[in-house]
């Protein structure tokens, strides 16, 4: 008969259970990189910056929707004054085809962040204003690149500025859905109504005007959470997609400018200032 060695009738079960051990780790290293990979996929690259497809209304047309084409809404029994919204989207514009069409006043986008300015610019607010528009400038504000400050600097000395010659809008600021990431560009309530207000400041000390601003009633309740800080001081221009100029946000009792349309790149989208001809002049004058 054999003799056994000590040990070796658990030999087997050593083995077995070694094998196991390595299957198991192979096997958690897999799903390890699986995983990895995965979260990698869900994770998407920031939105590279596009500037020349960003313009007033543009984040509003994505997420607010807007008016399928159709007929302008009916005039109000006030007076009212038509207008327009441009910028480099919308490339060299027939300002008098639009004058033809009976358009009396102009916005230009010039600058956004403290980084880009409008290619068509000069064609564009200088050419509204020969045939006889009241023109003026607006900036479109990403916050999370830079101070209200720096922009506000950047957008004054870029096209911005305001001169009283009767036909020279103060400047407006353009607020809306981030084109790039966070609706709200990655700030609080708090955070955002005093990156405005460091703008409008800025704005005012380099020109001397209180600036115009641009923000729809439902951005501005989700990212400022309906501030009523702006409503005093600064003018509304609101855009509504639609027959009538809806619900305001907070602070403000009337609106200034109404954007009723974004009709595309070739004639910009279109406004009615709420006044007469000559309430627009004063507000140029200011």
């Amino acid at each position: 008969m054999s003799v056994l060695r000590s040990g070796s009738p658990h030999r087997p079960a050593r083995s077995l259970a070694l094998v196991a051990g390595v299957l198991l780790s192979l096997l958690s290293l897999l799903l390890g990189l699986s995983g990895t990979a995965g979260a990698a996929a869900v994770r998407r690259a920031p939105e590279p910056r596009h500037p020349d497809r960003d313009w007033a209304g543009s984040q509003i047309a994505r997420h607010e929707g807007t008016a399928a084409g159709g007929a302008p809404p009916a005039a109000s029994l006030m007076a009212s004054v038509e207008g327009v919204d441009v910028s480099s989207h919308n490339g060299s514009v027939s300002w008098s085809t639009l004058w033809n069409s009976g358009v009396r006043f102009a916005y230009v986008k010039a600058t956004e962040s403290t980084s880009y300015t409008n290619p068509s610019f000069a064609q564009q607010y200088n050419g509204s204003y020969t045939i006889g528009m009241i023109r003026g400038a607006y900036h479109f504000a990403t916050p999370d690149t830079s101070s209200g400050a720096a922009q506000a600097t950047y957008f004054a000395g870029h096209g911005g500025g305001w001169s009283k010659d009767g036909r020279t809008l103060p400047g407006a600021l353009d607020m809306e859905y981030n084109p790039y990431g966070s609706t709200c560009y990655g700030l609080s309530p708090a955070g955002m109504v005093n990156w405005m207000k460091d703008w409008f400041a800025t704005y005012k000390a380099r020109t001397g005007r209180d600036a115009v601003l641009y923000t729809s009633t439902g951005w501005w309740k989700q990212c400022t959470g309906n501030s009523t800080a702006f409503g005093a001081v600064n003018p509304l221009w609101i855009p509504r997609y639609g027959s009538s100029v809806g619900e305001l946000p907070a602070g403000w009792g009337f609106h200034t400018i109404w954007q009723y349309t974004s009709s595309g790149p070739t004639v910009g989208d279109h406004n009615r200032f709420n006044g007469s001809l000559d309430r627009l002049k004063a507000l140029a004058n200011g």
